[in-house]
């Protein structure tokens, strides 16, 4: 019984060290530094996979909502852990976003396996496939910056009143609820804005 046990220990623990090679793995809108990361989450699902190539499509690292306060060890783990991934031979693309738009200051920068441009075109099985964050085609962010940013520091606020009353809902027995998803839902202008970027972007 012993030798059995031992047997299934060290199978469980080989399975929990394989990994799944994919080709790619695209990740957006990380937004490490605010309370709404799920910084652990996507811990857990990089320890999972072994890509040949990682792509950070936009807002990877909050510049809006940076602050030295907060800036959990989870989400320095996950800088952590992808560096470590392109010392490991992966391809880390870092594709800059609104959040993060400071890094557009330095285009087509490369420092070991990682570089950052604003715009990526790849070929899948003799199709082109353009990788972007899709801030290029947001008018707000074009010309009413402000509003975009009030904006975000506002959903940050949303992010830490919704989880203190989750945890007062999970003390009670009570389902979790989303506020911003039933803001959103509730705004249809929100839902034409959405319909309207898919059409520009495919023009």
């Amino acid at each position: 019984k012993n030798i059995q046990l031992t047997l299934e220990i060290e199978l469980s623990l080989k399975l929990k060290k394989m990994k799944r090679k994919v080709d790619l793995v695209v990740i957006s809108d990380v937004h490490l530094g605010t309370y709404g990361c799920k910084a652990d989450e996507l811990l857990s699902y990089l320890k999972t996979v072994k890509p040949k190539k990682l792509i950070l499509n936009g807002d990877f690292i909050d510049i809006w909502q940076f602050k030295k306060s907060y800036f959990p060890p989870a989400h320095l783990e996950v800088i952590k852990y992808i560096l470590n991934l392109s010392l490991k031979g992966t391809e880390v693309v870092y594709i800059t976003g609104n959040h993060d738009e400071f890094l557009r200051k330095f285009p087509m920068m490369h420092f070991g396996n990682i570089k950052i441009v604003d715009k990526l075109l790849l070929e899948f099985d003799e199709k082109k496939v353009w990788i972007f964050h899709g801030d290029v085609f947001d008018l707000s962010m074009k010309h009413s910056k402000w509003i975009a940013k009030l904006g975000g520091i506002g959903y940050d606020y949303l992010i830490r009143l919704n989880n203190s009353s989750n945890w007062i809902l999970g003390k009670f027995g009570r389902e979790k609820y989303s506020f911003s998803k039933k803001i959103k839902n509730s705004v249809k202008k929100a839902v034409k804005f959405i319909r309207d970027f898919e059409q520009t972007a495919a023009e």
